[in-house]
């Protein structure tokens, strides 16, 4: 355990200690950063108060762009896919 790293994150007012592998900390920084602007946004465009709110919506806003990531790249990997048996066939046609 002597290679953990004890942290602090900030997020929506509230002091989060944690005790990670360092290889973690630039990541869980970044995104809280990232968490906090979004909380400013959507209470900064939407007039909200209460941070059980808008950290929903930042938590939906992250979970969808991860799903809209992973439905991209699921179509690319088809598409690419397509494109090779494509390939595939026109080099066996190619060779017979």
């Amino acid at each position: 355990m002597s290679n953990q790293l004890k942290i602090k994150l900030s997020i929506a007012d509230r002091v989060y200690p944690l005790t990670i592998h360092p290889d973690q900390e630039e990541g869980l920084r970044k995104a809280a950063k990232k968490i906090e602007a979004m909380i400013k946004r959507f209470e900064k465009s939407y007039a909200v108060r209460d941070k059980q709110d808008v950290l929903a919506m930042s938590a939906l806003q992250f979970a969808a762009q991860v799903e809209q990531k992973n439905i991209d790249n699921l179509t690319d990997t088809t598409q690419v896919e397509q494109k090779i048996s494509a390939l595939n066939d026109l080099l066996q046609k190619q060779l017979s």
